[in-house]
């Protein structure tokens, strides 16, 4: 926490932050495990009403509205966590008769008044938590509704009111408590109590060390321990930003003393890191909105999720391993390096919260208690253990830092709900997939491209849960509609969604790794586009060949897998100029091996024969091209010195 955060968070303000946290965890795990704590149990939107109000006060309390009060806490903020608390009290204890009667359609002035009131907090908290870009785009769309009449073409439909349009958003079910908040109280509160949990007993230093036990030794090891202890604890954060502040601020000092530039740690620690939103067990919180959206199981996201994020990081470490060798880098002192076995030793309560997490979402398919229960496993063996016992001041920075994790997503999904209500309430939506379909025609690759520019340009302005959200409600209907595969379809909207993390203008984590690498912005982001580049392409490959989501035959998936894992590393070695058991190569060849990556990334099987031959082609040239520059053994001497 930065020292203007603290400032603003000291004395009784956190306490109260701490306090509405656990008053918030409190009421999620009644409400999952239907424990009725004194007698209370909210039926319908009532739960996810008061939750609103419990993390909205907490953002607003969290949060500056403007720069100025960074370093403090002015009296209207705390005036603003009142009233978030209040109108959702209010909306709670109504939220029978609210449904009953209608309120969405005619409600008393004064339930009204009320709607306009938290409608207009949560405008602002998600300008506080999510920036002036996703504000906008809120309230565009929110607003919708009372220009609709006024739109051309397939852009019109029937207006509403003010007063309409405040009820619609407030008091019915597909705007601020719709799937977004809905995925929040079910689900994620959940996971985040558990990314903590990890967090604060010590889980980021044993995977810290169990990526080094793992990879120090090989060449380049600094940069395969970033690659790797990024995998698993952006899997478990989802969050790239606050996984380079954590793993980065250790790994790029460690990556610049083995002989990495500046930029290019960063750059590692940049996609390393940004890659943790897609690699399971957790993957953030666009997953559960994603399968609440597919009407699927969590456990069919993550498994579909699985391949190509292995693929993504498999070529992560390929490039910094090409790039080792090609400058001859060495791996980390053996002094450095734990041993394995005292390493897992030591951390075996994590791997067994895991353990337990995996198979309660799996096999029991209990996706909303799971991560409870995972919680219970790690912080019961915590509390009897010598090492990492939890104290009254780690469970207190526990509550905090829940009530700014589950603040800010809530403040942020709330104000994008605006946009999901804006949109259905219209009938916008469908209208927008149908006439996409009729511009595209049959041609799938025309619709791709232009699901990914809008998907990219998108997530350069807002957060990748927002953009996911925004174009699974446009785009994915339209990419499902033309028969590719849903999952595929929304997987692919997430993937090119997150891209703006690592490319320039925005380049949010790149900028981030470069700050603590003390390196240059733009220089880093070019690496990082580069380090990266199997992202642009693997969201191509996985909808367009649903093998690679671990759907369809067994026989299918073994083929899509080994070709894909072929052309990964053909791209690893076109990018990074090396190739095994040849070294170093030409441009020619770079290019020869990025040609035969290509034809063998295409879903079909006389192109992965050519790209096949294409490399042993290229071996063979290779290889002739290295016989040619041995330099042939002296002549014996005596020929040397013999004179005619």
């Amino acid at each position: 926490m930065s020292d203007a955060s603290q400032a603003r968070m000291s004395g009784v303000a956190r306490w109260v932050v701490m306090g509405l946290g656990g008053l918030g965890l409190l009421m999620t795990i009644n409400q999952t495990f239907a424990l009725k704590l004194f007698g209370f149990y909210p039926i319908g939107n009532a739960f996810i009403y008061y939750l609103i109000g419990i993390f909205l006060a907490v953002a607003l309390l969290i949060f500056p509205a403007r720069q100025t009060d960074s370093e403090r806490l002015p009296w209207y903020d705390w005036l603003l966590a009142a009233a978030a608390l209040g109108g959702s009290l209010y909306l709670g204890l109504n939220g029978l008769r609210m449904t009953q009667q209608g309120w969405e359609y005619f409600a008393p002035l004064s339930a009204t008044l009320i709607a306009t009131m938290m409608l207009l907090l949560v405008l602002e908290g998600v300008r506080r938590c999510g920036g002036w870009a996703i504000f906008a785009v809120a309230l565009i769309f929110g607003a919708y509704p009372l220009y609709a009449g006024y739109m051309p073409g397939f852009l019109w439909s029937n207006g509403f009111e003010l007063g309409e349009t405040i009820r619609a958003h407030v008091m019915g079910a597909e705007s601020i408590v719709g799937v977004p908040m809905q995925v929040v109280a079910n689900l994620i509160v959940g996971f985040v109590v558990f990314g903590i949990a990890l967090t604060i007993t010590g889980g980021g230093e044993f995977f810290m060390n169990f990526a080094t036990a793992l990879m120090g030794r090989s060449r380049g090891g600094p940069a395969k321990v970033a690659v790797v202890s990024s995998a698993f604890m952006g899997s478990l954060s989802g969050s790239a930003v606050s996984n380079i502040l954590t793993t980065g601020t250790i790994t790029i000092p460690a990556m610049k003393r083995s002989g990495y530039k500046p930029e290019y740690a960063a750059a590692v620690e940049a996609c390393a890191s940004t890659g943790g939103t897609l690699m399971p067990p957790v993957m953030g919180a666009v997953a559960f909105i994603m399968a609440s959206f597919l009407g699927v199981s969590y456990g069919e996201v993550m498994i579909a999720a699985l391949l190509p994020a292995i693929l993504f990081y498999l070529a992560l470490l390929l490039q910094v391993d090409h790039y080792a060798a090609r400058k001859g880098l060495q791996g980390m002192p053996a002094k450095d390096i734990p041993r394995i076995g005292t390493t897992l030793v030591a951390g075996w309560p994590y791997l067994l919260s895991l353990a337990v997490l995996i198979y309660m979402l799996l096999a029991m398919r209990l996706e909303s208690q799971a991560p409870y229960y995972a919680t219970l496993v790690l912080l019961g063996i915590a509390l009897f253990r010598r090492q990492k016992r939890l104290g009254l001041k780690q469970l207190g920075e526990f509550f905090y830092q829940l009530a700014h994790g589950v603040g800010n997503l809530v403040a942020v999904l709330a104000g994008i709900g605006l946009v999901v209500g804006g949109l259905s309430y219209t009938g916008v939506a469908g209208a927008f997939s149908r006439e996409l379909l009729l511009y595209a025609g049959d041609s799938i690759p025309l619709m791709l491209a232009a699901g990914a520019v809008t998907s990219f340009i998108l997530g350069m302005g807002m957060t990748v849960s927002a953009c996911y959200i925004f174009l699974s409600i446009l785009l994915a209907p339209a990419l499902v509609g033309a028969g590719l595969n849903p999952l595929g379809s929304h997987l692919f909207i997430l993937y090119w969604g997150m891209l703006s993390y690592i490319t320039p203008p925005v380049a949010l984590a790149a900028i981030t790794a470069a700050g603590v690498a003390g390196a240059n912005n733009t220089r880093t982001s070019l690496h990082a586009v580069r380090l990266g580049g199997v992202l642009f392409v693997l969201p191509f490959l996985f909808v367009l060949n649903p093998s690679l989501i671990l759907q369809g035959e067994v026989f299918d998936i073994v083929v899509s897998t080994l070709t894909a894992l072929t052309a990964i590393w053909l791209v690893a070695a076109a990018m990074e100029g090396y190739l095994y058991r040849v070294g170093s190569v030409s441009w020619p060849l770079r290019g020869a091996l990025l040609i035969a990556a290509l034809l063998m990334m295409y879903p079909e099987g006389r192109s992965d024969l050519l790209g096949l031959g294409m490399l042993v082609v290229t071996y063979g040239v290779a290889f002739l091209r290295q016989a040619r520059q041995v330099p042939s053994p002296p002549p014996p001497l005596d020929q040397v010195c013999h004179k005619p």
